[in-house]
Protein backbone atom coordinates (compact mmCIF):
# COMPACT_ATOMS: atom_id res chain seq x y z
CA UNK A 1 0.00 0.00 0.00
CA UNK A 2 1.35 3.76 -1.06
CA UNK A 3 1.62 6.34 1.05
CA UNK A 4 -0.73 8.45 -0.46
CA UNK A 5 -3.40 5.40 -0.19
CA UNK A 6 -2.29 5.06 3.31
CA UNK A 7 -3.53 8.83 3.92
CA UNK A 8 -6.52 8.85 2.15
CA UNK A 9 -7.68 6.22 4.04
CA UNK A 10 -6.99 7.63 7.23
CA UNK A 11 -8.71 10.28 6.12
CA UNK A 12 -11.77 8.71 5.37
CA UNK A 13 -11.54 7.25 8.90
CA UNK A 14 -11.32 10.96 10.40
CA UNK A 15 -13.74 11.81 8.45
CA UNK A 16 -16.08 8.92 9.14
CA UNK A 17 -15.56 9.83 12.71
CA UNK A 18 -16.44 13.27 12.42
CA UNK A 19 -19.68 12.86 10.68
CA UNK A 20 -20.93 9.91 13.28
CA UNK A 21 -19.54 12.77 16.23
CA UNK A 22 -22.21 15.46 14.46
CA UNK A 23 -24.75 13.14 13.77
CA UNK A 24 -25.03 12.16 17.43
CA UNK A 25 -24.77 15.30 18.48
CA UNK A 26 -27.78 16.52 16.86
CA UNK A 27 -29.88 13.89 18.23
CA UNK A 28 -29.70 14.81 21.29
CA UNK A 29 -32.32 17.51 21.63
CA UNK A 30 -32.39 19.82 25.04
CA UNK A 31 -35.70 20.50 26.33
CA UNK A 32 -37.06 23.99 27.92
CA UNK A 33 -38.88 21.96 30.55
CA UNK A 34 -39.06 24.03 34.26
CA UNK A 35 -38.72 22.27 37.08
CA UNK A 36 -40.05 23.92 40.60
CA UNK A 37 -37.38 22.12 42.76
CA UNK A 38 -36.60 22.53 46.52
CA UNK A 39 -33.39 24.33 47.37
CA UNK A 40 -31.71 25.25 50.71
CA UNK A 41 -35.19 25.57 52.71
CA UNK A 42 -36.75 27.42 49.53
CA UNK A 43 -37.62 27.08 46.18
CA UNK A 44 -36.00 27.08 42.96
CA UNK A 45 -36.80 26.97 39.28
CA UNK A 46 -34.23 24.52 36.88
CA UNK A 47 -33.89 23.96 33.54
CA UNK A 48 -34.45 20.44 32.70
CA UNK A 49 -30.90 18.68 32.62
CA UNK A 50 -29.33 21.27 34.25
CA UNK A 51 -27.39 21.46 37.42
CA UNK A 52 -27.57 25.46 38.20
CA UNK A 53 -30.55 26.67 39.32
CA UNK A 54 -32.58 29.89 36.86
CA UNK A 55 -33.81 31.72 40.29
CA UNK A 56 -34.66 31.24 43.80
CA UNK A 57 -37.66 32.26 45.46
CA UNK A 58 -38.62 32.10 48.76
CA UNK A 59 -41.94 30.85 48.70
CA UNK A 60 -43.11 27.81 45.57
CA UNK A 61 -46.19 29.90 44.19
CA UNK A 62 -43.82 32.49 43.40
CA UNK A 63 -41.25 30.05 41.45
CA UNK A 64 -43.96 28.36 39.95
CA UNK A 65 -45.05 31.92 38.18
CA UNK A 66 -41.67 32.26 37.34
CA UNK A 67 -41.71 28.81 35.59
CA UNK A 68 -44.72 29.19 34.03
CA UNK A 69 -43.26 32.30 32.08
CA UNK A 70 -40.09 30.53 30.92
CA UNK A 71 -41.96 27.52 30.02
CA UNK A 72 -44.93 29.51 28.21
CA UNK A 73 -42.00 31.42 25.83
CA UNK A 74 -40.79 28.24 25.02
CA UNK A 75 -43.18 26.20 24.46
CA UNK A 76 -42.22 24.01 27.15
CA UNK A 77 -43.62 22.05 30.59
CA UNK A 78 -43.25 23.30 34.12
CA UNK A 79 -42.84 20.12 36.43
CA UNK A 80 -43.83 21.31 40.30
CA UNK A 81 -42.26 19.16 42.85
CA UNK A 82 -43.31 18.55 46.46
CA UNK A 83 -40.55 19.34 49.33
CA UNK A 84 -39.62 15.62 49.17
CA UNK A 85 -38.71 15.96 46.11
CA UNK A 86 -41.44 13.92 44.63
CA UNK A 87 -43.63 15.15 41.34
CA UNK A 88 -46.82 16.95 42.48
CA UNK A 89 -48.14 18.68 39.01
CA UNK A 90 -47.01 18.95 35.45
CA UNK A 91 -48.31 21.81 33.03
CA UNK A 92 -48.07 21.77 29.59
CA UNK A 93 -47.51 24.94 27.45
CA UNK A 94 -46.29 22.55 24.66
CA UNK A 95 -49.48 22.42 22.52
CA UNK A 96 -50.30 26.35 22.63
Amino acid sequence: MSNTSKLKSWLQVIIDLLEAFFKSSKSTKRTWHQHVVPYKGNWAVRREGNKRITSKHRKQSTAINKAKRIAKQRKADVIIHRQDGTIRDRISFSEE
